[in-house]
């Protein structure tokens, strides 16, 4: 089964649940019912009827029936005007509203009659004369389509949640409720899907950073701002330092910038226009300047760049700079650490010649594809586009180019690929990494973006062959992206099973009896003696030791339960034998202590 025809059946029971719906609740008032990701959902007003999960049977078989009796899908067209009369008949307001709109205007909102967020009408869009709708059996709703051929020709389904949903997004609308369900082309894939999803379930970040004890939030510190405890700030350090590693093994310098910047900077480099509502403000009590909380480096960085002369010999000028930047983000939007209001980037930025480029974007690539072997994650690259609106900075032609040059250096490189309209950066295209997780999840993580805009705007030059001016070409990158939510992601990739170099706690040493201790104490000096250096150079192990009088079932139970990747276990017979017993995931073995450092460093 191909996109559009898994489209058309995602559609279709976005409808057949409305429909159901109607048979058991004959006054419900619909909105809209959209295709989603692995599904669709539908906006329902019941009054105050609620729907919970307990009603979800009795729905889906409702549902079930519908699509035994294989009702053929049939489209119709109104004139607007009859589609109104249809909708006030059938006393459906909000398809009354809808109507409407596309009354006065149209193209917008004919776009998103069956969006995940209604849209408002542009200026100038023409109206529409006439509005489709599709039949099956004794339900008619107005709808663009696509559609399935009939009823029977949906696929498997499952109700999975109900949520409120204010009626277009907005606040001061009535508020609906979402009834959400997944649907796949077989029973095999939902039930796959299913299985993901309870994996999923026991994976998520937020449980396992409040059991492993990796991140908290206090709600007098504020919503989206989550505090790193000792193991979670570990976590941070190590992978904030192989991104560090990787990007100075390729000529990358470390560079610091202030947390707080006047407003003029940005208005410089166009994010005040693009992002100024999603800014800190920041008020002096010194002086009248107008200051923000820093929410991206890159305008900082050029003025480093800009700070003395350049020439054409000092090119490219790569910096690093792993820092927390700040951003108002919607609180309905935050969650764990995906969607944070300080997030932290291990931002890179390089100033090159053009005839540099294809060079430094292969060395973004090449640095991006090795940590995430590193971290045993698959990629695939999307080359991020801009669109035909006039949301993005700079000529055409000079998009035209940076486009055609990054999709040079990603054929190059043999990543797998594919092209997207509309996801570049205002001031230029993207190669996005998107990474894969462990249940087979992707998540778009590094990112590399060419950039001819900024450095137009502030005015950067250096110093060409023949002494004239020329102007630099700008490449953004972060190869971890937001440090909080690349955690959030890796914390469910590994499900709390970190690899040995990154683990908060590498090794714990549980006793048999006391007998043992002076033997643990050998144990210690070899571990505190121990330096790995693979992938990221550690001076001593992270470990601590449980000689608690408790049964050694019960230590062994606390260690796994906290995920600790080594488990060594010390009794009188392997203080006889110069031995200890090492338990990891994949089983138990005997190591001599002469070979016990040799055998950490090569986890």
């Amino acid at each position: 089964m191909n996109e559009d025809q898994l489209y058309a059946m995602r559609h279709s029971l976005a409808h057949i649940t409305a429909q159901a719906v109607q048979h058991l609740w004959p006054d419900a008032k619909f909105g809209v019912g959209p295709v989603v990701e692995n599904g669709f959902y539908y906006d329902i007003d019941l009054g105050e009827t609620k729907i919970s999960e307990g009603d979800f049977k009795r729905i889906e078989k409702e549902m079930r029936t519908i699509i035994n009796k294989d009702y053929p899908f049939e489209r119709s067209e109104k004139s607007v005007d009859e589609g109104i009369g249809w909708a006030e008949e059938a006393r459906q307001p909000y398809k009354v509203e809808l109507l409407n709109d596309l009354k006065r205007a149209g193209t917008t909102v004919a776009k998103d009659l069956d969006a995940s967020e209604m849209g408002t009408i542009a200026e100038g869009d023409a109206a529409v004369d006439t509005v489709s709708f599709y039949t099956d059996g004794d339900f008619t709703d107005l709808c663009r389509g696509p559609h399935a051929e009939s009823t029977g020709k949906v696929g498997a389904f499952k109700l999975m949640r109900v949520a409120g949903a204010y009626w277009r997004g907005k606040e001061t609308n009535p508020q609906m409720q979402r009834l959400y369900g997944v649907a796949f082309a077989t029973q095999e894939q939902l039930d796959q899907h299913l299985t993901m999803l309870e994996e999923a379930k026991k994976r998520d970040h937020r449980k396992l950073g409040k059991d492993l004890d990796l991140y908290t939030t206090s709600p007098l510190v504020g919503v989206g701002l989550p505090m790193f405890t000792p193991r979670g700030t570990i976590l941070r350090e190590k992978a904030a330092q192989l991104s560090n590693q990787l990007r100075k093994n390729r000529g990358f310098e470390m560079v610091w910038t202030p947390n707080i910047t006047k407003k003029d900077l940005y208005e410089t480099s166009g994010h005040w226009a693009k992002f100024g509502d999603e800014l800190f403000l920041v008020k002096s009590q010194e002086t009248s300047d107008e200051m923000a909380l820093k929410p991206m480096n890159c305008p900082h960085h050029t003025q480093i760049y800009a700070s003395q002369p350049r020439s054409y010999r000092d090119m490219p000028v790569r910096y690093l700079e792993t820092t927390t930047d700040y951003r108002d983000e919607k609180t309905g939007e935050l969650g764990g650490l995906n969607r944070v209001r300080s997030l932290t980037q291990d931002d890179s930025h390089v100033f090159c010649r053009p005839e540099q480029i294809g060079a430094e974007v292969n060395g973004l690539l090449d640095c991006a594809r090795e940590l995430y072997g590193t971290l045993d994650m698959k990629l695939r690259v999307r080359l991020s586009y801009r669109d035909d609106s006039d949301a993005y900075l700079g000529e055409r032609e000079l998009w035209d180019s940076a486009q055609a040059q990054l999709k040079e250096a990603v054929l190059a490189s043999g990543l797998e690929y594919f092209e997207q309209d509309g996801e570049a950066a205002f001031y230029g295209p993207k190669i996005d990494f998107m990474a894969t997780d462990a249940i087979g999840r992707e998540h778009q993580l590094a990112t590399v973006q060419l950039d001819f805009v900024q450095p137009e705007r502030f005015g950067l030059t250096y110093t060409d062959e023949e002494g004239n001016a020329a102007r630099p070409i700008m490449l953004h990158s972060a190869t971890l992206g937001s440090l909080e939510r690349f955690l959030s992601v890796y914390i469910e990739h590994t499900g709390g099973w970190f690899p040995f170099w990154i683990a908060p706690e590498q090794v714990r040493v549980l006793t048999i009896n006391d007998q043992v201790m002076e033997y643990v104490s050998e144990i210690t000096k070899v571990l505190d003696a121990t330096v790995g250096m693979k992938p990221v150079k550690f001076n001593e192990v992270r470990y601590s030791i449980d000689s608690r009088n408790e049964s050694l079932g019960k230590k062994i139970r606390e260690a796994t339960a906290w995920k600790i990747p080594v488990q060594l276990i010390v009794g009188p017979k392997d203080v006889e034998a110069r031995e200890v017993s090492v338990r990891t995931q994949e089983g138990e073995q005997k190591v001599p202590l002469d070979n016990l450092s040799t055998y950490l460093k090569e986890l």
